[in-house]
């Protein structure tokens, strides 16, 4: 007998929340069904936060469900309040319009289309011709604003004000819902834990106006062990779009998690087998690094195919063990005729982004944490030029222990 996904999930650390978690379990293991995830198109390539909601997809599509996945054409003109201490920039219609495109392919790339193995919706298609007064006739009577103003998404926003152009999000979101159990019997919602006063929106709505079943589970957003969001380096958002975040970035920043961390990662964002990603999670000490090597390759090899992830393990290996220069470890280029006039040390580490800013890169090399080409500078105002350049015509720059990077010329 087949396992039941909702376990898989379960097991693998995925679920958070769940609204009718037997009756979700018994539906999934008897059933194929239909669900969906949204994501908001607020820039032109999906992130690292994405990716877990992306494996989930994944997981469900293997058992045999059917994925919808929501742009949020309609949705990402308004903005979800939730985790925001400030009313998220407004976009244009045709910015939103080019970033649910560029989703479209990324999700490509890991769910099957064809055959009707999944669906791609757009809630632009619907909700830009709304009608407001049949709108709120319709769908907000079933909605109290008692309790909507429990919500943690908008309890947090109350003290610095809620607008009420925000607070349409939820009735949108869960509209949505609504339309696609009528349109394609979607009974199932997952998110982000962050997703969960709006999933539930969804779930009561559907019951209250369809009398059917409907429901709802939520997964752990990625955190730190101090509870910050995963997915960001100080230049960033860490994409799944090579060209804005590279297979080698990529696959540094997964390589250099926190040691109690791997385990989870591991469960979440890759498909090894569970007994091997508790082994891996017990090793300790210097043996930690190897389970995190496979957890980088892992990860990068699902995003980026193998090749690229061999092509960044390479990269990383040759740096760390000899300090040579790969193809693919980040790069700055300067003209020739820039770096021949003299560049100072902290333009280079702030033009690199290896640090924020210029009193930034002065406290990093104060405190001994710089060298290029394996000379430690602690000079501030020391300056480089193409005098100072490598035998492979190269500024081998080494902050900490393990942020690389190079500096060529054209």
């Amino acid at each position: 007998m087949d396992t039941n996904v909702y376990d898989i999930l379960l097991e693998r650390g995925f679920i958070e929340q769940a609204t009718h978690a037997e009756e979700t379990r018994e539906l999934l293991g008897k059933e194929k069904i239909t669900f969906y995830i949204g994501f908001d198109a607020t820039a032109d390539s999906l992130t690292a936060g994405h990716f877990l909601t992306v494996m989930a997809m994944m997981h469900m599509q293997r058992a045999g469900h059917r994925p919808i996945a929501l742009l949020g054409g309609g949705t990402t003109m308004i903005g979800d309040p939730t985790g925001k201490s400030d009313m998220r920039t407004v976009m244009t219609k045709e910015t939103i319009e080019h970033n649910a495109e560029c989703f479209h392919e990324q999700l490509a790339k890991f769910i099957s289309f064809d055959n009707d193995k999944a669906i791609i919706e757009n809630n632009a298609d619907w909700l830009l011709n709304l009608n407001y007064v049949d709108f709120i006739r319709d769908i907000g009577v079933h909605f109290s604003v008692n309790k909507m103003l429990t919500a943690e998404c908008y309890k947090q926003r109350m003290e610095k004000g809620l607008t009420f152009f925000e607070f349409n999000y939820m009735l949108m979101q869960s509209y949505d819902f609504l339309l696609l159990n009528q349109k394609h019997n979607c009974v199932l919602q997952l998110g982000g834990n962050d997703q969960w006063s709006n999933i539930l929106g969804g779930v009561e709505l559907i019951r209250r106006k369809e009398s059917k079943p409907a429901f709802g589970l939520t997964f752990k957003l990625l955190t730190t062990s101090e509870g910050i969001k995963m997915g960001k380096t100080m230049k960033g958002a860490i994409w799944l779009n090579p060209d804005k975040t590279s297979p080698y970035e990529f696959y540094q920043y997964w390589r250099n998690v926190e040691d109690v961390k791997v385990e989870e990662l591991l469960g979440l964002l890759t498909f090894l087998p569970m007994e091997e990603v508790k082994r891996l999670g017990a090793l300790e000490g210097a043996e930690i690094n190897h389970a995190k090597d496979i957890l980088a390759f892992e990860i990068t090899s699902i995003v980026h195919g193998e090749e690229e992830a061999k092509k960044a393990q390479e990269a990383a290996k040759s740096i760390f063990s000899s300090g040579m220069l790969s193809e693919n470890m980040p790069t700055t280029i300067y003209s020739n005729e820039e770096l021949e006039a003299g560049r100072d040390i902290l333009t280079i580490l702030t033009d690199t982004k290896l640090c924020k800013s210029r009193s930034d890169a002065r406290r990093t090399v104060q405190q001994g944490g710089v060298s290029i080409n394996d000379i430690k500078i602690n000079d501030v105002d020391k300056i480089f030029s193409t005098s100072d350049l490598n035998e492979q015509g190269a500024l081998l720059i080494k902050k900490g222990k393990k942020a690389f990077h190079r500096v060529m010329t054209k």
